[in-house]
């Protein structure tokens, strides 16, 4: 019986991989990223209004406009997105990553990383892949903090938005996540 359910937990688990990692690894059109980046950037940016303020004085806003993330036991994400500069794309990467634990489901969400430092940009641009969690410091912004965003409590290198949730994911478990450039 063990082997029956942990040969069913392995198929589900490659699957889940090759959803994930198959359709999305192959780079898309760059000029769909642009459009399908800024579209997002700009419904973020008309629906919350702290996420304008800090756009007015962020160095760089980095969109991952779609995310797709799934697991059973063990999961992974994938997505692509467009370093904006003065309102300008000036670099593209991707976030990726994994877990484990207990865990089931599947979803897209989009974010987007607003940079308030040249330093924090400098650590994206530095290094072999910039991982989420080490580095500059990182706020994720959620409804209760942002209706109370001053700039007394708006210090932090980097603040993330996360935006159009759809599906389900839930689950404890360990997991990573490295942004690594594009050529």
């Amino acid at each position: 019986m063990k082997k029956v359910i942990y040969s069913i937990y392995l198929v589900i688990s490659s699957l889940v991989f090759l959803l994930l990692f198959s359709s999305s690894a192959t780079a898309v059109n760059v000029s769909e990223l642009n459009t399908s980046s800024k579209v997002a950037l700009t419904n973020l940016l008309k629906e919350n209004t702290e996420a304008r303020k800090l756009n007015a004085s962020a160095i760089a806003v980095l969109v991952f406009p779609v995310i797709t993330k799934a697991g059973f036991m063990i999961g992974g994400h994938y997505g692509e997105g467009v370093l904006w500069k003065k309102a300008k794309p000036t670099a593209y990467y991707n976030t990726a990553g994994g877990s484990f634990g207990l865990q089931a489901g599947a979803q897209q969400y989009g974010y987007a990383l607003f940079f308030m430092k040249e330093s924090a940009l400098d650590a994206l641009n530095s290094t072999q892949g910039f991982e989420i969690g080490t580095g500059p410091s990182i706020v994720v912004v959620d409804q209760g903090f942002a209706t109370s965003m001053t700039s007394i409590n708006t210090q932090a290198d980097i603040y993330a938005f996360i935006f159009s949730q759809k599906g389900l994911m839930a689950g404890i478990g360990i997991q990573g996540n490295k942004i690594t450039k594009l050529d």
